[in-house]
């Protein structure tokens, strides 16, 4: 008995055989609520004037239907037919099915490391907090044998470099105005830089408009294929704070079908089709009970914990909306990221366990 002690150790060590995700596609939009995902645009924001941008006309052509699941689709339609359909939704609390921060902030910088780290580090307590001292799981995986060199990360907004510890953590994180490629760009690269410097600038240097972080992330994808790649779209949080729900819907709408090319892309790649998970979720929510604070987030504002999270992929079970009761946490996130891979997540902090009922059995 004592001498198959190791050989279990040792099997129980490497990836499972029946492991078929090879890469890992990570996608957050920015505080985006539970409420449009699963309900679709909230008349009574639509409604008021402090937040339609004088255009309530246009929310309700593009996006209103008087059928809650047929306007959730309205903004959402990849969601709700592709990932619906082959894969899993949570956080539909009118249902019972609850997704939380378990960090006390509520806010960005606490919420994407309780992401990425699976732990709520308490110092970890302002979006102005200094380069993350805890372990992320990509960097993890970025120290896997498989994956070494194939993990890279894309943000709009520029505390990426400090939330990813992009020095300690050894792969690239492209964020807000950082140039891609390097001291040698491709064609492709250098344009991408100089239409990104040359934009509209609504956030200022803080943070770059979506679409050069989706262009610049699809580019890596294509061309340098990564095992592992995150993506963080930053305008639903931004439209929000400026209180235009009009640009927020679109917002949310804009990354929809940017998911639906990114997974077009994925199933017609002979490295990727049928072997890549897509995990999608927030890093915070918003206000709710009190409509004024639909714009806004943290610890002061009821609901901003509340959150939801999708995932599509080989070791996923295609059950759609999730509609059991149940509460989940952000900080089980990373050790699900993990075990998608075929790994174990293991540092130095305490990392929360896996969602176990993601797997299929």
């Amino acid at each position: 008995m004592k001498k198959l002690i190791p050989i279990l150790f040792i099997l129980l060590s490497f990836k499972s055989l029946a492991q078929k995700t090879e890469n890992i596609i990570i996608i957050t939009t920015d505080g985006f609520r539970w409420q449009e995902v699963f309900k679709g645009i909230d008349p009574a924001i639509a409604n008021d004037k402090k937040f339609n941008q004088g255009d309530s006309a246009y929310i309700y052509k593009k996006y209103s239907n008087p059928d809650i699941k047929e306007a959730r689709k309205k903004l959402m339609p990849f969601f709700w037919s592709e990932i619906a359909s082959k894969g899993q939704i949570y956080g539909n609390r009118d249902l019972g099915n609850k997704v939380d921060v378990a960090n006390p902030y509520w806010f960005s910088y606490p919420g994407y490391s309780e992401i990425m780290t699976g732990n709520v580090d308490l110092k970890v307590n302002s979006n102005g907090y200094k380069a993350n001292p805890n372990v992320n799981v990509l960097e993890f995986l970025n120290q896997q044998s498989k994956l070494k060199g194939k993990v890279a990360a894309f943000g709009a907004w520029d505390a990426f470099d400090r939330i990813l510890n992009e020095e300690r953590s050894g792969f690239p994180v492209i964020s807000a105005f950082d140039k891609v490629g390097g001291n040698k760009p491709t064609a492709m690269q250098k344009l991408l830089n100089e239409m990104r410097d040359n934009s509209y600038k609504p956030f200022h240097q803080d943070e770059c408009l979506d679409v050069f972080t989706h262009y610049q992330a699809l580019d890596e994808l294509k061309n340098k294929k990564p095992k592992v790649l995150y993506i963080a779209y930053g305008e639903t949080d931004e439209w929000a704070h400026h209180a235009q729900y009009r640009s927020y819907l679109d917002a949310a709408n804009q990354v929809d079908k940017w998911i639906e090319e990114i997974w077009n892309f994925v199933q017609n790649d002979p490295q990727y089709k049928n072997k890549t998970t897509l995990f999608i979720t927030v890093d915070h929510g918003r206000g709710d009970k009190v409509k004024a604070q639909w714009t806004d987030h943290g610890s002061d504002v009821p609901g901003a914990s509340e959150i939801w999270f999708a995932a599509m992929g080989p070791e996923i079970g295609p059950k759609g909306e999730i509609k059991t009761e149940s509460q989940l946490y952000q900080k089980q996130f990373a050790q699900t990221l993990a075990k998608i891979m075929g790994y174990d997540f293991k540092t130095d902090h305490p990392v929360e366990t896996e969602i176990k009922e993601i797997f299929k059995k």
